[in-house]
């Protein structure tokens, strides 16, 4: 764990003790800080009382004695109003931090050239985390990951020279880190999110924009216009390279026949690795992923004045993927399972659809989202047959009528038994039995893990199935 230093003898505020906060009021405890934790759950407060965290009424404290409020980032800042905290602590002059603030304070006072990768975006960051860290640890270095992914930050080990810190992070959590200033700082994409969170999409890419602007190098994706805006303000700041899944750029990084190069200014080319017959980094999307990656590691190493000849083909063969993300989960026959739970919305099912040119047999519904799927209608000449289910399933069959043959199949296992029929029937090549609903979960499943482990589960029972390997 990390000891919040940067607090001893001061009075912090906490609000929200989900697993962050937690984590951010033993750091604060443990450094020295006079602590007062709150959280308007009683489950929540009664998780901090086992934890031998001090709690006190934020409602009616002496907000005049704190010096900052911690705040999860979970809990509203801006809109659709300020939370009620937020309010007494503006009103009391009270800073607004949250947990990724505290760590960059600790980096600062204590070891403030730890390489630090700090990654955002609206789509593929997860993921793109993940693999930074994979190459890190493929070429046998110290690698920390946590933020927005896995651990919250303040548990991992505190930062020293030869420690990687490999940080995904919300617009959530960008917006409560004023002093954000990673070794690296990456910028995926930017397409509409949260808004009811940030007012507009203008005010969501700002926020995104300050993981760049505070980096000792930026590394910015340029296949929408929010992200080439950033790179053009970021270049005249300082150092900035881009990269592109769309187009061959100098200097930057980009695909050629599905093989990561850096270019240089004068268009000489460097081969990094193929992601050709790469599962786990299969599609477009993934390609910028991978090349958000391998751009931060090598770039950062250069910064650092380390050796970037790694094994890069090696580790992104390697790379397990992500559960619940375009996840490869067994084979039937000829027939692909894919899970793609996590693709909650039509933006993210664009992408695993489109990573198939053809043969998909699609599970797909939930709760349903503003916009439907109506956005999606290009791809459904590569479906075979849909599968519908959860409260979407009317909603969807209207869009589907005419275009592409469906059932309601109402639930899960029903649509997993009806899919893995079809596709077994079918004269396709490798039929893709694919669960990418474009749907929250709520309706039938507490989260999208709870439902792609339902999945799993239902395709793992077929008889004579071959499952992948969990890694």
């Amino acid at each position: 764990m990390i000891r919040a230093t940067s607090f001893q003898g001061k009075s912090v505020a906490v609000f929200g003790l989900g697993a962050s906060g937690l984590a951010a009021a033993e750091a604060l405890r443990d450094g020295g800080a006079i602590v007062a934790a709150w959280d308007d759950g009683v489950a929540a407060r009664e998780a901090a009382i086992a934890r031998d965290i001090p709690l006190a009424d934020l409602s009616i404290a002496d907000w005049a004695g704190f010096v900052a409020l911690v705040l999860a980032p979970g809990v509203p800042l801006t809109h659709p109003e300020p939370h009620w905290t937020v309010k007494k602590a503006r009103e009391n002059g009270v800073e607004i931090i949250g947990d990724i603030e505290i760590f960059t304070r600790e980096r600062a006072l204590h070891s403030p050239g730890a390489p630090f990768i700090a990654i955002t975006g609206t789509n593929g960051k997860s993921t793109t985390t993940a693999l930074v860290t994979h190459i890190l640890r493929h070429a046998g270095l110290d690698v920390q990951m946590g933020g927005n992914i896995g651990r919250p930050i303040l548990t991992l080990d505190p930062p020293e020279p030869g420690r990687f810190h490999v940080i995904e992070m919300s617009s959530f959590q960008i917006d409560l880190t004023p002093t954000l200033e990673p070794t690296v700082g990456v910028m995926l994409n930017v397409t509409a999110d949260h808004i009811d969170r940030h007012g507009t999409i203008e005010n969501y890419a700002a926020i995104k924009e300050r993981i760049v602007q505070g980096a000792d190098i930026a590394a910015v994706g340029i296949d929408d216009e929010y992200g080439l805006a950033m790179l053009r303000r970021r270049i005249v700041a300082g150092p900035a390279i881009a990269f592109s899944a769309e187009k061959s750029i100098a200097p930057g990084y980009s695909l050629l026949d599905d093989t990561v190069v850096c270019s240089n200014r004068e268009g000489l080319a460097v081969k990094l690795g193929s992601l050709k017959g790469i599962p786990t980094l299969r599609g477009r999307h993934n390609g910028q992923n991978a090349l958000a990656a391998v751009a931060a590691v090598r770039e950062c190493l250069n910064a650092l004045g380390r050796s970037t000849d790694l094994d890069w083909q090696g580790a992104l063969s390697s790379f397990p993927g992500l559960p619940h993300r375009l996840e490869e989960i067994g084979r039937l026959g000829r027939t692909l399972f894919v899970n793609d739970s996590k693709a909650t919305n039509a933006d993210s099912t664009e992408k695993a659809l489109s990573s198939f040119p053809r043969d998909i047999f699609w599970i797909l519904g939930g709760k349903p989202k503003a916009g439907g799927i109506d956005s999606l209608t290009p791809y459904f000449g590569r479906i075979s047959k849909a599968y519908l289910i959860g409260e979407a399933a009317d909603e969807f069959a209207q869009t589907l009528e005419g275009k592409v043959p469906f059932v309601r199949s109402g639930t899960l296992d029903e649509a997993v038994l009806a899919a893995s029929r079809d596709a077994q029937s079918s004269d396709s090549a490798e039929p893709v039995v694919l669960l990418s609903p474009a749907c929250a979960s709520y309706d039938q499943f507490r989260n999208f893990e709870v439902r792609g482990e339902s999945f799993r589960g239902l395709v793992a029972s077929l008889p004579g199935i071959a499952m992948r390997a969990v890694s």
